[in-house]
């Protein structure tokens, strides 16, 4: 009996597997996005101001990090919950996606949202000029930011901890 809930139990982490190829769909729409954007940017560069080619460049960043983040869950995701990845015959397969435990992902994770935090704080600052942004919205955008850098703070030095304990 026990065999059969073991086998149960592994078998049910294919579960998961939608999940990332559905994060593959968000990527091409993040892709979408970016397309869309960089289209948006190139089309209205002449015109602009140069705050206005900065929030520009900085949107495609942003958008960037958001698609790279998106690769790093999936990929480490799947590594770590479904099943590993063989990357025989894959030359230029990046060395670090099959080498990203949960503690690392999490830290990926995290210092990817602090860098797309990071930079929706650089554009609502870029457009104070504008009035475009009220400086309530603006307080709690930097708060949340602190939240988010305090949060990768701690849970690195956690897992440096518990990486202590390990050895």
């Amino acid at each position: 009996m026990e065999k059969i809930i073991v086998r149960f139990i592994l078998i049910s982490r294919w579960i998961m597997a939608p999940f990332y190829f559905g994060l593959v769909i968000a990527l091409a729409v993040v892709l979408f996005k970016f397309g869309a954007e960089l289209l948006h940017f190139v089309l209205h560069a002449y015109d602009s101001s140069e705050t206005d080619v900065i929030l520009g460049i900085l949107a495609l960043i942003d958008l960037t990090f958001t698609g790279s983040l998106v690769v790093i869950v999936i990929f480490s995701g799947y590594e770590n919950f479904v099943s590993k990845i063989d990357v025989e015959g894959h030359a230029n397969w990046p060395e670090w996606m099959t080498k990203v435990d949960f503690a690392g992902l999490k830290q990926k994770l995290l210092a990817s949202i602090v860098a797309i935090s990071a930079i929706a704080l650089l554009k609502a600052f870029m457009s104070i000029d504008k009035g475009g942004i009220d400086e309530k919205v603006l307080y709690w955008m930097v708060v949340i930011h602190i939240v988010f850098v305090v949060s990768g703070v701690v849970l690195a030095w956690t897992d440096k901890i518990a990486d202590k304990g390990n050895h």
